[in-house]
Parts: structure tokens; sequence; C-alpha cells
């Protein structure tokens, strides 16, 4: 079982607490052949997992976008949520969506927080359990 986890690297504080999540669950469920493929921003993320395909299993998307002032963060959050359903279901392999889509930096914080439900683990559990590894019950 290979799995790729592909971040965007924009926001580095929330991208390495979504990262510490989905990590903490791939070894709680015993994954080791994992690797990790960092990108600037959310936008290339689904770029980078249609270059993977062949080479994974499965997929694990982190990345934050935070609202501004334009419509701009509407748009990107749809294009690359949509683009990651599409390779999904095209290629029959799980992609967990780990993209956090929130208002403001405090919001983005305490949903990549270790203290709170971080978007990084339950990206990795569905995963996981589209796999066959992780029952759908478990926490």
């Amino acid at each position: 079982m290979k799995i790729c986890i592909v971040i965007a690297n924009y926001y580095p504080k929330i991208s390495q607490d979504l990262l510490k999540g989905a990590t903490k669950i791939l070894i709680q469920s015993n994954i080791k052949n994992f690797n990790k493929i960092t990108t600037q921003g959310v936008f290339e993320i689904p770029v980078i997992v249609a270059k993977n395909m062949k080479k994974y299993d499965a997929f694990i998307a982190l990345a934050c976008v935070i609202k501004g002032k334009t419509p701009h963060f509407r748009f990107i959050s749809s294009a690359a949520i949509d683009a990651l359903m599409k390779l999904s279901i095209i290629n029959k392999k799980p992609i967990g969506n780990g993209i956090i889509t929130c208002l403001n930096k405090k919001q983005a914080s305490i949903r990549s927080s270790a203290n709170r439900k971080n978007k990084g683990e339950e990206a990795a559990k569905a995963v996981l359990s589209v796999l066959g590894i992780l029952k759908n019950d478990s926490k």
C-alpha cells in the first residue's frame, strides 16, 4: 500500500499541523509506505495527483484557503476540490480531502489544531476507510 500526501505550503504553520494529523493516523494504522510532495498552492494539488496517479494507491490532499476580499477564494477552492473528486472517480482511487476553506486564520488554526478535530486526521481516516484499512466507526 503506497499513499501520497500532497500538501500546499502557502500557509506553512497550518499545513504542517494538517500534515502532523494525517501522518499520525497513517502511523497509528501501521502504514509505513507513504511519501509527501509539497507544492506552493492548493490550485496545483490536482496536477500533482494526476502526474503521480499510477505510482500510488491513494492520496491525501492537504491545504488551506483563507477568504480574502475578492471571490478568488471560492473559485480556487471549488476548482481544486472538484478536480480531485473527478480524479478519484475516474481512477477509482481514494483522495482524502484535507483542504480546509476558512474565513480567517483563527478559524484555520482551529481546524488544523491537534487539540481539536484536525482536518488532516479526518482526510487520512477517510482514505484508510475507503481502502478497507480503517473501520468507519473508528475514532
